[in-house]
């Protein structure tokens, strides 16, 4: 597959999400941690504009010079740029401009690689791409929680990702102390903090082989989990009672039953499929109220052969951090993940939400332990 033919399946692919939402729907910022659907969209066409086109595509002209400032997140190398909370304040661009540039764009980028590209710009683009892909999983996110906390528990459709939400069979793998390696050996795409690869001395461990179910999520529940200070870790037991949660993000009491908001609307709780939408300090504390544990991110790792993941993102109880001789890209790029390296919780495998090639048994995610509007879960450890 070209180069072209790579990078107009990802953009495609971008549009394809959104395709079921109307208007409305692009412009919604419930939270910070949210961004509006167009957003993305316009963010992911300014990446290979700012990165590809404007240095290295030959007379190339920017569609909108202010678009720099709008669609810009996280580079302070590049400039000025809207504070994250006020991305739903933009009514303009519109939608109508956003998919314009997408257009604009693409079109300069199919002239831009139908020529022969430098090795160094060629790596920058699937970066790129791998980028975008990383948005399409985000897209996925802010999507249900848009959505979600619409009054009308408005359904995204009956084809969704969450469709694949099923869970595997019960039991445990074991696995002798020792010394493993961990960390992306190989020639293929990797992000800079699967790097390097390195010894790490594991105690006997068992893992599960199957995610925690709503089922046994609603007995620690009932249980009085949210209740007892003793399970919960300080911080966050203030979380849980400045924002009064008592139940995973999703899940609602209507007339006596439990029911679960999905991207296919409200429905039942199925108390088979794996408990989704949580974050460490839920997942650490229903550890502690089963005597057990969430697994390291390297036992995650060495176990990974052996288990059937790529349902749900799996807390671990890893801090994000550097690998030894872990080194930062010179300028912007070097922003893309060290700069992100605390207060944060590692969690690993892949989500049904996540690109086929981001499923990655190195591949590092993380987000701070509040959070829990990605497709997380719990895969317990002892």
């Amino acid at each position: 597959m070209s180069l072209w033919e790579k990078y107009s399946a990802v953009r495609a692919h971008s549009v394809s999400i959104c395709s079921k939402l109307q208007k409305e729907d692009y412009v919604v910022q419930p939270v910070v941690d949210v961004s509006p659907p167009k957003w993305h969209l316009g963010h992911t066409t300014w990446f290979f504009e700012t990165f590809i086109l404007i240095p290295h595509a030959f007379a190339y002209q920017p569609f909108n010079a202010e678009y720099n400032y709008v669609f810009n997140s996280y580079y302070e190398n590049i400039g000025a740029r809207v504070i994250r909370t006020d991305r739903g304040n933009l009514s303009r661009p519109t939608v109508d401009d956003v998919f314009q540039y997408r257009a604009y764009v693409d079109e300069a980028m199919e002239k831009f690689l139908a020529c022969e590209i430098k090795a160094d710009v060629s790596e920058l683009l699937i970066l790129g791409l791998n980028h975008e892909q990383q948005h399409q999983e985000l897209l996925w996110y802010d999507i249900k929680y848009i959505l979600g906390h619409n009054p009308l528990f408005p359904a995204y459709g009956l084809e969704n990702v969450e469709n694949e939400l099923t869970n595997t069979a019960d039991g445990w793998i074991h696995f002798k102390e020792g010394v493993y390696e961990v960390g992306y050996q190989g020639d293929q795409f990797h992000f800079d903090n699967e790097l390097n690869r390195h010894k790490v001395y594991i105690q006997n461990f068992s893992l599960s082989t199957r995610l925690v179910s709503n089922g046994e999520y609603l007995e620690f529940i009932t249980d009085g989990g949210y209740e007892d200070f003793n399970l919960w870790h300080a911080e966050a037991w203030d979380w849980l009672k400045v924002n009064s949660i008592t139940a995973p993000l999703y899940w609602y009491t209507i007339d006596g039953e439990w029911k679960r908001y999905s991207l296919s609307g409200m429905e039942l709780l199925n108390m088979e499929a794996p408990v989704s939408h949580i974050s460490y300090y839920e997942a650490a504390a229903f550890a502690q109220w089963k005597g057990m544990r969430l697994p390291t991110e390297f036992e995650w790792e060495v176990a990974s052969s052996q288990l059937k993941w790529g349902k749900l993102w799996e807390w671990t109880e890893s801090a994000y951090l550097p690998y030894p001789g872990f080194s930062k890209a010179a300028g912007a790029l070097g922003e893309y993940n060290g700069k992100f390296m605390v207060n944060q919780k590692v969690l690993r495998g892949a989500s049904v939400a996540t690109p086929a090639n981001h499923s990655r048994n190195t591949y590092r995610n993380f987000f701070h332990p509040n959070l829990r509007w990605m497709f997380s879960g719990i895969r317990l450890s002892k």
